[in-house]
């Protein structure tokens, strides 16, 4: 006859409670891990229940296993987030990614952090081997228990009933989060199918804002937005490497009429809020908050919009307040290959409009992972040498992988280099010479690359994460005050206000003290969920 597995449904009992328990640990913190715990308990309890019937038994086995295993696969998801990104799965960051993403964006998130993936998988593979084991010590034939077991057992029946009779604990429980947070992602994406009504009362609101252009003349002002570049991997800001050098001459043949803002900072670690901050002038909450393109409409300006990004969010929440729209990017997903040197096209186009005053708004991928994407393929320089900065990744215990994206990403930054300093040679060469210009450069936020830990990618628990670059050049005499400007601290949910300053718009409720441009600029730091050593450094 075949071995019958022992009766030990209190020990198996007690040890998928730790397995679980360690997940749950791993995933949640303080009173939360008791609360899952109250929740994971009831069912294990059916192990003590003798049940003779092999096939009861069997069923009895397997709703034991996908019970513990539900809660430990959602420890297991809590915490890869808290460990990649210091997030909860219902915070803005993480529903507002997933709600933007589609299937090629995630293969690709999936082909550069697989690594961290298949660790917590394999954790979850052995954990749910242990417990289909341990599952299988459920209870066969009727025992007497002893008075100290059904005591136990009443009371841990009394505080799991108290667990799902009180609402808040069961929200935790991962069947119904999971469920909800589902539905939050739907109703996410919906929400942003159509916000014509939305746009609609921007531009209301900044046609009874009554702008208007305070110089006369044509003008001209083109405003470049990036994704995930950090100005640490510029040799515009002193990087080892040559990653900038288009820019690098652009700034030693204009001298002060192009001011690279030194110490700029993002308010947001992640493109959407990124954004939403920006053009809604670092307030878009507000009931009487202003949008910039709405702004710059209103104001007589015609606007375009251009993007390599291939974004519902984006598409609905921006760039539809735009007169002229045009998406290069065909395949969706951020992480596509398209480069963003297919822009460049338009932005001539755009240049040589004929409108009198034309704002031009240009929306790069830039250094978004998957940094390899981010430049035409076989133009790496940096993936075959060990020069000084490969050497002082060695040195800090940088990891083999992070070593690699770093080259890719300072490819990526190579490849920038020459579509941002071409939109800028555009800008000052072609259309009417004798109008106002001015361009803007900037990131919407930064991107760690083993600058202060072994990772790469958003980085909302570093400064790398924030710090960005942020580039102004303007056409007229340079500034009495450049180089104090330039070691002014700049704030990305405050370029509303200077690009407001370039397009030469007044209106009121302005806040010059926000134009990074301005004599009386008053500096007020972001409020950033992490201590920052020091905003000018």
């Amino acid at each position: 006859m075949p071995n019958r597995p022992t009766e030990k449904p209190w020990r198996a009992v007690a040890a998928m409670t730790g397995i679980a328990g360690l997940f749950i640990v791993l995933g949640h913190d303080g009173r939360r891990v008791l609360q899952l715990l109250a929740l994971l308990l009831p069912l294990l309890a059916w192990l003590a229940w003798p049940l003779r019937n092999p096939a009861v038994r069997g069923l009895r086995r397997i709703a034991v296993w996908l019970w513990v295993m539900v809660f430990a696969l959602d420890g297991a998801a809590r915490a890869y987030l808290l460990d990649a990104y210091q997030a909860a799965p219902d915070g803005a960051l993480v529903l507002g990614a997933v709600a933007n993403s589609n299937v090629r964006e995630t293969s690709e998130y999936l082909s550069m952090h697989w690594r961290t993936v298949a660790l917590w998988c394999a954790a979850s593979i052995v954990g749910g081997a242990c417990v289909w084991r341990l599952a299988r010590h459920g209870r066969r034939e009727p025992q007497r228990p002893s008075r100290g077991a059904i005591v136990l057992l009443t009371l841990t029946l009394l505080v799991c009933a108290a667990a799902y009779a009180s609402k808040p604990w069961r929200r935790l429980h991962p069947l119904a989060f999971w469920t909800n947070w589902a539905q939050s992602i739907q109703t996410l994406r919906a929400s942003w199918a159509d916000e014509e009504r939305e746009r609609q009362a921007a531009l209301a609101r900044a046609r009874v804002a009554a702008p208007s252009i305070t110089r006369d003349g044509p003008s001209t002002v083109v405003l470049v937005i990036t994704d995930s570049i950090n100005r640490d991997n510029m040799a515009l800001y002193g990087y080892r490497r040559a990653t900038t050098p288009r820019l690098v001459a652009h700034q030693a043949q204009q001298g002060d009429r192009m001011l690279v803002l030194r110490n700029a900072w993002s308010a947001d670690a992640s493109t959407l809020p990124a954004l939403r901050n920006m053009f809604g002038f670092g307030r878009p909450e507000s009931a009487d908050t202003q949008h910039l393109l709405a702004l710059a409409r209103a104001a007589g300006y015609k606007v375009w919009w251009m993007s390599n990004h291939d974004d519902i969010a984006i598409e609905q929440q921006h760039a539809r307040l735009a007169d002229v729209v045009d998406f290069v990017n065909r395949t969706p997903g951020r992480a596509s290959a398209s480069l963003d040197g297919e822009l460049l096209d338009c932005v001539q186009e755009a240049l040589e409009d004929p409108a009198e005053r034309k704002f031009i708004v240009v929306h790069l991928l830039g250094a978004h992972p998957h940094y390899s994407l981010r430049f035409p393929t076989g133009h790496n320089p940096f993936d075959d040498q060990v020069d000084a900065v490969e050497a002082g990744l060695i040195e800090e215990g940088r990891s083999a992988w992070v070593r690699r994206f770093r080259h890719e990403y300072d490819a990526a930054l190579l490849y920038h280099d020459f579509v941002v300093s071409e939109t800028l040679q555009l800008t000052r060469t072609v259309g009417n010479s004798g109008a106002n210009r001015a361009w803007m450069y900037l990131s919407d936020h930064g991107q760690e690359v083993g600058h202060g830990t072994d990772r790469a990618g958003h980085s909302p628990s570093t400064e790398s994460g924030y710090r960005i670059p942020a580039v102004v050049w303007r056409n007229d005499q340079p500034l009495p005050m450049a180089k104090e400007i330039m070691q002014r601290p700049f704030r990305a949910d405050w370029v509303g206000w200077t690009v407001a300053d370039l397009l030469n718009i007044r209106w009121d409720g302005q806040q010059p003290g926000r134009n990074v441009l301005a004599p009386d600029y008053r500096w007020e730091p972001p409020a950033l969920p992490l201590k920052v050593r020091s905003f000018t450094e």
